[in-house]
């Protein structure tokens, strides 16, 4: 099974949410619906800009810790890295 830790935001450079899932293209879904009321509402925080992939639970746990540690330029280097121009992802990824 597939474990991806993604990035939200709610435009470019803007506020950013890390998370991990089994299921990138719900979760997205969840976010973009606002079926939680949390971080992701209250700031309008829905674009997927950002993913990656991990085989395993523990180390897709273990990446979002430390990404979450990061400043906020190593993250906005990672995100441009793949979305240079931090396009939605979400309509790219196979339901």
């Amino acid at each position: 099974m597939a474990y991806f830790v993604y990035i939200l935001a709610n435009r470019q450079h803007g506020t950013q949410y890390t998370g991990v899932t089994n299921d990138r293209a719900r979760r997205a879904w969840e976010h973009r619906e606002k079926h939680n009321s949390g971080f992701t509402s209250r700031y309008g925080v829905s674009r997927l800009v950002y993913y990656e992939t991990h085989e395993d639970v523990s180390a897709a746990i273990h990446r979002e810790k430390r990404i979450k540690k990061w400043s906020r330029a190593m993250k906005i280097r990672m995100i441009e890295t793949m979305n240079p121009d931090w396009e939605d992802l979400y309509d790219t990824l196979n339901t």
